[in-house]
């Protein structure tokens, strides 16, 4: 039986505590700014931490875009999330799609040099996109998909982390349940289907999780990809919200990067459990 130690328990909690204001807080400014005029803002050093009365006309302007009282040109961020919720929604799935299918086949089907093949995926963790820029953004330009969906989302898709954590988990999996399905006269595709997905599905959870994150957080790779404003991701539209105008609308600006929040949010808060599971419960 562990004993608890009333001293170890107030100095873990207050370190928690601490944590959880050390990242709050800059949220918090954040939401504060967004509800307050940029007027409020500039003149004010440091930002006033208390709510103020422009909440309303930050979002819709933030939202929906228009022209300030300034006369800067605020781009709408509701184009720019959507773009940035299909990239990640595709990146999130393709990925998992991909990976199932790889893994799959590297563990339960024989062929030459299959270790090989196994390894040669698993190096390419050295080779991020950031470090093959330049050849991937060639091949994307003569293929004609600048400025595409398909440009912005398939060079991202493919992923050595998850081919990796699903052959291990495959790898886990009994032999006999792979003979009683073969013995019920299940194909390949249909063990893969009925009793490989249905056994993954924690993991797809939890990776599904970290790679839309992955995808709606892309900066670097649209910037090359895309010069056409319908296609920059909410990302993009908050730098050129900073950079783009010689007055910036510091509230606007707060209130787009609080709504480019909110979807990531969503997303772990409401796959939590599933998330949680996935990575920490060795029986899936």
């Amino acid at each position: 039986m562990i004993q608890r130690n009333p001293i170890l328990d107030f100095i873990s909690h207050a370190i928690l505590i601490l944590g959880v204001v050390v990242v709050f807080f800059p949220i918090y400014v954040t939401f504060i700014g967004s509800t307050q005029t940029a007027q409020q803002i500039n003149a004010s050093n440091p930002i006033s931490l208390l709510p103020g009365t422009n909440m309303v006309e930050s979002y819709r302007f933030a939202l929906f875009g228009g022209k300030t009282e300034a006369g800067a040109t605020v781009s709408p961020a509701l184009p720019m999330m959507g773009i940035s919720l299909a990239s990640a929604l595709i990146i999130a799935i393709g990925k998992i799609a991909i990976s199932l299918l790889s893994a799959f086949a590297i563990v339960y089907f024989r062929f030459p040099f299959k270790n090989l093949v196994f390894w040669m995926i698993f190096v390419t963790l050295m080779l991020p996109v950031e470090v093959r820029i330049g050849p991937t953004y060639q091949v994307i330009s003569d293929l004609k998909m600048l400025n595409t969906m398909s440009g912005l989302t398939i060079p991202l898709i493919a992923s050595a982390t998850a081919t990796f954590l699903f052959r291990q988990f495959f790898m886990t999996v009994p032999d006999e349940l792979v003979e009683a399905a073969r013995m019920d006269g299940a194909g390949p595709m249909r063990f893969f289907k009925d009793v490989l997905l249905p056994l993954s599905k924690t993991s797809m959870a939890a990776l599904f999780v970290i790679q839309f994150i992955y995808g709606w957080n892309q900066y670097l790779w649209p910037l090359l990809v895309t010069t056409d404003e319908r296609m920059y991701p909410i990302v993009m539209g908050i730098k050129r919200l900073i950079s783009g105008e010689a007055y910036i609308e510091w509230n606007v600006v707060m209130a787009t990067a609080i709504l480019a929040m909110l979807p990531p949010a969503i997303v772990v808060i409401l796959m939590q459990k599933w998330f949680v599971k996935g990575l920490v419960d060795t029986e899936k």
